[in-house]
């Protein structure tokens, strides 16, 4: 059951008056919150939800306008609703009928909100604001330039290094022996040898080094690959003797557990080829245990030449990004033009005049796609190049140069908004973090273009 007030039925007055608070009606949040359009939002929101069963649930605007405050404070789940506690501002954003010193809700429901509402709905959000804010052109085919390029939401893990990732598989499958030894103390006199204080000492002695010889490494990979294959034999010896004791039914280790064997399983496979191969990569590298859906985006960027997270198409127009595209795998981003195109069209009702993007992006298909579209595309036309006036270079040049509006905005997503700090753990909720971020970033544009700030 939701419990939800419309938008038109908070009285700015009404909630100043409470307790003499005398609230700036300027304030960012005040102004903001008076012009988002709530009750559309909501409507998608509550899609996520079962409105006629459970107990009285809280006000989805509570909840969106927290995962608001919390993306554009980039603060913590706990600062954000400590942050809502303190500041009247942000309640009346919430759509409070009085200030209230408690908690609006517990901290860990955004990790369940995270894992309900994915980036499509924050998309939708995004896409509501647009159309809002944008002049009916619905009489015109072409109009407007789109501007695209593509980037890394790069996941906050540790640097992945093949001798930290066989470690950290060791000591996890350490912890699992010794969880399966408890649910056989009764058939095992012994616990299984696991050599961990001379696997951790070889290790440690190998990893505290500037600088590596490749033949010490090797010899500490081979090490740390005989440890995980012996404590991996162990827990399937022990596991089939736990699930004989207990009976078939169920799975001797919990599901934390459970899966991590598997990752650590697929690990071991993967880094005993690579190292008998003397090779430096493989298909669907694991990089994280934790987060095994993680995968190395070679992107040769002057920063870093690999980047691990999601890799995102996205689309600049009018002040607004959208990300069309969310991979976690690597791949060409030239084929993300012509849905871009599709995707802008069916928002705005038109194609644009002009696709800017960079050289990656002309492809023959991409080049014959927008020349039957009638769209220019900022490429160098292939054959003899004409001589070029000055006009022309001039003219070329300031096109080339608005481009640079989505390399700001991607700069901005991560300098601004931490796009390139992904703090969430799963699949699913870190594409969540992806479109609350760039709903957000959208909504300082709508702000201004309603004459304010945000």
């Amino acid at each position: 059951m939701i419990n939800y007030d419309s938008q038109y039925q908070l009285k700015f007055d009404e909630f100043s008056a409470l307790y003499q608070l005398n609230l700036d009606p300027q304030n960012r949040w005040i102004q903001l919150g008076s012009i988002l359009p709530w009750d559309s939002m909501v409507t998608k929101w509550m899609k996520h939800y079962d409105i006629h069963q459970g107990t009285k649930g809280i006000s989805p605007r509570v909840l969106i306008g927290a995962m608001i405050i919390k993306h554009k404070l980039k603060s913590t789940d706990t600062e954000t609703i400590q942050s809502i506690q303190e500041n009247p501002y942000m309640q009346f954003f919430l759509g409070m009928q009085e200030f209230n010193p408690k908690a609006v809700f517990s901290p860990t429901l955004f990790v369940d909100l995270r894992k309900r509402v994915g980036a499509d709905t924050f998309d939708l959000f995004s896409e509501m604001i647009i159309k809002i804010s944008q002049i009916d052109q619905s009489d015109k085919t072409h109009h407007g330039e789109l501007k695209i390029d593509a980037t890394v939401a790069d996941q906050q893990i540790r640097y992945p290094n093949d001798l930290g990732l066989l470690s950290e598989a060791r000591v996890k499958t350490e912890i699992m022996v010794d969880l399966l030894f408890n649910q056989l103390r009764e058939e095992l006199s012994v616990k299984p040898r696991t050599y961990r204080k001379q696997a951790h000492k070889i290790y440690l002695s190998q990893a505290k080094k500037k600088k590596k010889s490749k033949k010490e490494l090797r010899k500490a990979l081979r090490n740390g690959l005989n440890c995980v294959k012996r404590n991996l034999g162990h827990i399937d010896k022990m596991m089939n003797m736990v699930q004989v004791k207990n009976g078939a039914s169920r799975f001797a280790l919990d599901h934390k557990y459970q899966k991590q064997l598997w990752v650590i399983h697929t690990l071991y496979e993967q880094q005993w080829d690579m190292f008998i191969n003397h090779r430096h990569r493989c298909p669907d590298r694991i990089v994280s245990i934790s987060q095994p859906h993680v995968r190395p985006i070679v992107r040769g960027k002057q920063a870093a030449m690999v980047e691990f997270g999601s890799k995102l198409g996205l689309s600049v127009f009018n002040g607004y990004i959208k990300a069309d595209h969310i991979s976690w795998d690597a791949y060409h981003e030239a084929q993300d033009l012509i849905q871009q195109a599709e995707n802008y069209k069916t928002l705005l009702g038109y194609y644009p005049e002009a696709i800017l993007a960079d050289k990656l992006y002309a492809t023959n298909q991409n080049r014959k796609w927008c020349t039957d579209k009638g769209i220019k595309l900022t490429a160098t036309p292939k054959g003899k190049q004409p001589k070029k006036t000055a006009y022309m270079k001039r003219k070329e040049k300031l096109r080339y140069g608005r481009r640079n509006h989505v390399e700001g905005k991607i700069g901005n997503a991560k300098q601004a908004y931490n796009l390139n700090q992904i703090k969430a753990k799963l699949k699913r909720t870190s594409e969540s973090w992806i479109g609350a971020t760039l709903f957000v970033m959208n909504l300082s544009q709508f702000a201004l273009d309603n004459g304010a700030t945000f």
